[in-house]
């Protein structure tokens, strides 16, 4: 079900929510992960709304708009949930005339797939997404990509930025210096740790816990994995194992795996190429229009 649209929409969500269902164009609904904004998604929305969809990005509840104020204000990205997060997006789905596809990254890749699991997309790309409950594989280099944050218990309940080397590691290993300087302070800001406590402990909730995923709902329309072949933060075990348990829904599934590509795959220089396999994947279901 739905949730209700929370409070925490901000104007600017609710006006690109309105500005999406002025223009009768199929929505495609970004969604970003830790240590991004929702302004990393600007190169993606522009190409899309360039060929015939209409996007919209809302953050995180009370996300900055900038990066300046990012670090201005950074305990504003403490304590956040991922089912809070997920409710904030289907929140804002919730307002859109029409049916949308949803394109996530990282942690924002796990909650474009809890959304898909809602039945509220009709198509969706997963791009190195976060483990659920149910992925088993914990490999090193994930492990050290985390461990900034979970290397103190404490940081649970506050917002973490990484150190330049951190970022290297876990996003930029597959970049030159100059590059990997540039987007860390370009699009950097500081992460809630809670939601990467929440995700190493879901396998020994009973419940599921908030990353439980609902891979079985046959109204969660065809969702498209993509992988980064040299990702650190989330390797290619993470993402073939979220595929596999995905694969057993009764949709279209697909993976595709990016040869030579780190986690920084939707803001580098590649960006192009990731961009256009997620395009030509929602292209093939848009839905048809009704004459009347």
């Amino acid at each position: 079900m739905v949730a209700a649209e929370p409070p925490t929409l901000t104007d600017w969500e609710v006006d690109e929510i309105d500005r999406a269902n002025a223009s009768g164009l199929t929505p495609v609904v970004f969604v970003h992960g830790l240590w991004l904004l929702s302004s990393s998604w600007k190169p993606w929305r522009d190409l899309f709304e360039a060929n015939g969809f209409i996007t919209i990005a809302p953050g995180w509840p009370d996300d900055p708009r900038t990066v300046e104020e990012a670090y201005e204000s950074p305990d504003a990205f403490a304590h956040k949930m991922v089912q809070q997060v997920t409710d904030h997006y289907l929140g804002a789905i919730s307002r859109l005339t029409l049916k949308p596809a949803v394109i996530g990254h990282s942690f924002g890749g796990l909650i474009a797939q809890k959304l898909a699991g809602e039945g509220v997309a009709f198509a969706t790309v997963s791009i190195d997404n976060a483990p659920f409950k149910g992925v088993l594989p914990l490999p090193a280099s994930a492990l050290k990509s985390a461990a900034p944050v979970l290397g103190n218990p404490g940081n649970r309940g506050k917002a973490i930025s990484l150190t330049f080397e951190q970022f290297q590691y876990g996003w930029a290993n597959n970049l030159d210096l100059a590059e990997a300087k540039h987007l860390y302070s370009e699009y950097h800001v500081p992460a809630a740790g809670a939601p990467l406590f929440q995700a190493a402990v879901a396998n020994f909730n009973p419940f599921g816990g908030e990353t439980r995923v609902d891979t079985k709902n046959p109204d969660r329309g065809a969702l498209l994995v993509l992988a980064g072949e040299n990702d650190n933060t989330v390797p290619l075990a993470i993402t073939r194992a979220s595929y596999k348990l995905q694969a057993r829904n009764e949709g279209i599934t697909e993976i595709t795996e990016i040869p030579g590509r780190g986690h920084s795959l939707v803001i580098d220089s590649g960006w192009r190429d990731v961009a256009d396999l997620a395009f030509g994947f929602i292209s093939r279901f848009v839905p048809a229009r009704s004459a009347g």
